[in-house]
C-alpha cells in the first residue's frame, strides 16, 4: 500500500510503500521525547516529495541514525540508517502518515535506553 506523509507545516512531504503491520516505540533519550512510532522500511520504499534542503539532520551517541526533521516546524517525520546487514533503511514516524488509525497498529516496545 502507498502512504503519504508530511511534517506539520507540509514543507517536508514524502510517500512510502509497504505493509504497515506494526510500529516500534523506543525509550531512548530522543525517541521518548519525540513520541514517535517508527515503522521500518527499506529506504528505497520511501520517496521524498519535497526538496532535501528543507530537512535538518540530527545525530547523537554512535551517530548511526540520521534523525530527519523539518527546519520550519521541527517535526521529525523519519530517520535514516542501515540495518545490521548494511541495507539502507528508513524509520518512518507513522504519526506523520495521512489516514492512519493509530489505535489499530500493533506497537512493539524497544529498550533503546539500555543500548
Amino acid at each position: 500500500m502507498m502512504y503519504k506523509g508530511s511534517c506539520h507545516c507540509g514543507k517536508v512531504a514524502f510517500q512510502v510503500e509497504g505493509e504497515l503491520n506494526g510500529a516500534m516505540e523506543c525509550n531512548c533519550s530522543i525517541c521518548s521525547r519525540k513520541g514517535a512510532l517508527m515503522w521500518f522500511v527499506p529506504r528505497d520504499a520511501m520517496q521524498l516529495l519535497t526538496p532535501e534542503e528543507d530537512l535538518g539532520t540530527y545525530t547523537f551517541n554512535k551517530h548511526l541514525i540520521k534523525h530527519r526533521f523539518c527546519k520550519t516546524c521541527g517535526i521529525h517525520p523519519f530517520g535514516e540508517g542501515t540495518d545490521p546487514k548494511g541495507n539502507r533503511m528508513a524509520a518512518v514516524n507513522i504519526r506523520c502518515l495521512e489516514g492512519i488509525d493509530l489505535g489499530s497498529v500493533p506497537v512493539q516496545h524497544f529498550d533503546g535506553r539500555s543500548m
